[in-house]
Parts: C-alpha cells; sequence; structure tokens
C-alpha cells in the first residue's frame, strides 16, 4: 500500500489534467484539447513518477516532452503563437483558443495550484537555457527585474499598434512574430546567463510571462516548506537553489517565494531530508 501511496501525487497531476482535457474537448467539441492536455498531463505524470523513482533527469525529460512539443508542433508545425503576443492576439480578437486556453491554464490559474512549476518542467526558453554551464547562480542577483515590466508592456504595445493599425493579415505576422521572438529570447537568455554566470538570469530579469506567474504564485498550493526540527541550517538548500529562493522559511513573504520553480533541487540537496 506504501509503495502505491508514494506515486499518488503524479496520478493526481494526471488527473488534473485529464479533467482539463476532457473539459475543453467536451465544451470547445475539439479533439484536440483532449489530445493536447492529455499528452502534457501524462509528461508531467511520468517526470513526478520519475523524481519519485529517483532518477537523476527525471525533469529534463519533462522539459524535453512539453518543451519540445509546444515549440515545434504547436509552434512551428501547426502555425500557433504561444508566445506573449499570442495571447494579446486571441485576447483582442476575443477568442478562448490556444494560446489564451493555455496561459489560462499554466500562466495565470495554474499557478494557484502549482505555482512557478510552468518555467521548471514546460517552457520551452528555459529547456534550452538550463543546459548552459552556470545551473547554480555564481554571482549576487542584480536589482534589474524592473526589465521583464518592459518586455512585457513591449509586446502588448506591438500587438495593439497592429490592431489599431488595421494591419492585414494578421495570423501570418503572428507566426513570424512567434519566430522572431524566439530567437530574441533565446539570443538574450544565453547572452545574460554568460554575462551574469547564471542560467536563469533571462526567468529573473527579462521575462514577460513571470508578470502573471509570481502574483499567482504567492497563493500555490504546491510549495516547497521546511521541517524546522530536523533543519540544521547548513545552508545547502540555498547554494543550489537557481532562483535564489530562502525555502527554510515557511511564509509566502519567503525571499524570492514567488520564483521557485519546483526544481527539488533543495529537497535531493538536503542532508536530513528537512524539505
Amino acid at each position: 500500500m506504501n509503495g502505491i501511496r508514494k506515486y499518488l501525487f503524479s496520478l493526481i497531476m494526471l488527473l488534473i489534467f485529464e479533467t482539463v482535457a476532457v473539459a475543453l474537448w467536451l465544451t470547445k467539441d475539439n479533439l484536440f484539447y483532449l489530445f493536447n492536455f492529455s499528452y502534457i498531463g501524462i509528461s508531467i505524470a511520468l517526470g513526478i513518477f520519475l523524481y519519485i523513482r529517483k532518477y537523476r533527469y527525471a525533469r529534463r525529460i519533462v522539459q524535453l516532452l512539453v518543451g519540445l512539443y509546444m515549440l515545434l508542433y504547436l509552434g512551428i508545425v501547426s502555425g500557433e503563437n504561444m508566445q506573449i503576443e499570442g495571447f494579446w492576439y486571441y485576447l483582442f480578437t476575443g477568442v478562448f483558443e490556444a494560446a489564451t486556453i493555455h496561459y489560462a491554464v499554466a500562466k495565470i490559474f495554474g499557478p494557484l495550484l502549482f505555482g512557478r512549476g510552468w518555467c521548471g518542467y514546460a517552457c520551452w526558453t528555459a529547456m534550452v537555457l538550463d543546459f548552459l554551464p552556470y545551473k547554480v547562480p555564481r554571482q549576487p542577483r542584480k536589482k534589474i527585474g524592473w526589465l521583464r515590466y518592459v518586455t512585457f508592456a513591449a509586446s502588448l504595445v506591438f500587438v495593439s499598434a497592429l490592431f489599431l493599425a488595421n494591419v492585414g493579415n494578421l495570423e501570418r505576422i503572428m507566426f513570424w512574430a512567434f519566430i522572431a521572438g524566439n530567437v530574441l529570447y533565446y539570443g538574450a537568455g544565453i547572452a545574460l546567463a554568460f554575462a551574469f554566470r547564471d542560467n536563469r538570469a533571462f526567468c529573473k530579469y527579462l521575462c514577460p510571462i513571470t508578470v502573471f506567474l509570481k502574483p499567482m504564485s504567492y497563493f500555490s498550493l504546491i510549495r516547497v516548506k521546511c521541517d524546522k526540527e530536523k533543519c540544521v541550517s547548513c545552508g545547502k538548500c540555498r547554494k543550489v537553489c537557481p532562483m535564489d529562493v530562502d525555502v527554510t522559511d515557511n511564509s509566502r513573504k519567503r525571499k524570492n517565494g514567488t520564483e521557485c520553480i519546483l526544481c527539488m533541487e533543495c529537497v535531493k540537496n538536503c542532508p536530513k531530508k528537512a524539505l
């Protein structure tokens, strides 16, 4: 019984995504949503299963399964702009499809359940950046997080200008905006990683998606918590955290608390199993 119980969380995550998949399939009368969210749910459940089995690359497998699917299949093959520009585009057209559904589930309401889990397991930008050499930040955190609001505003202004100018063939423009956006994101992400010696510098300072993620993540149900009775204050969890989160503080106001990506490096490296 205990053997089955430890995989319960993996099953719960699968059921959550299957519920979303079936609900959208029936309400939108589109079989694609059944496939899309079932695939993502299975990928995440597999990753959790492998993590419980102590497989070293469990999170990376989920990143590749989900990230490549969204980048290559949804973005390039299907021509859907899954970047923030695509969200604004569908929002302005009043269509609850593709990017708007994706953002609602993964980046607006989903974080109330799993916080910044999107950043750790599904983001196709971070998927590449996590292969760079600076997995643990080697410099103090910079005070330039305000840049994310600049990129957020720029994406909104860009799409708004297209609508205000009544530009034609917007779907084609959105496709090329997706391609160009990814090139810029990867270029900026790699440059920042080497400049600040931190793979996740792009996530901390420039990514516009965090404007949605951070406030919702504050109320996340799934969080890394510390058992104070077991903790010996060795500091190993702080040293391995890619997002500089103080996981020894259980309050929601803990340092960089809304930036935890649930990578579980702190949990794996805690010598007293206090996390």
